[in-house]
């Protein structure tokens, strides 16, 4: 889920809410952003977190990625908290959504 908090913090634009299963699924989507940015260029200002803890954040400046395990994303509900941010389709989101149905 993408939510446009641009609007409300000075420091992004935007947030990145992704979940995975286990603790092995945290770490490995994490490292999957990592690469797949690294290979544009792109390297975290900083990386908070463990797969351990349930919760890996991975700050871009203009955005941050956050990588929960399941249970830490219901605990945090960041979907609540950031209830009036606007929540884009981004193109590829689109296009995988479409390629699963």
């Amino acid at each position: 889920m993408v939510l446009e908090v641009g609007p409300f913090l000075a420091i992004t634009d935007y947030f990145l809410l992704a979940s995975g299963g286990s603790d092995r699924q945290v770490r490995t989507i994490a490292e999957e952003v990592e690469a797949k940015l690294a290979a544009g260029k792109r390297k975290p200002i900083r990386r908070e977190g463990s797969a351990d803890g349930g919760w890996i954040v991975l700050d871009y400046g203009d955005f941050v990625v956050h990588v929960f395990s399941d249970a830490m994303r219901e605990y945090y509900d960041l979907e609540r908290l950031w209830k009036d941010a606007n929540r884009p389709d981004l193109p590829e989101l689109v296009e995988a959504r479409e390629a699963l149905a």
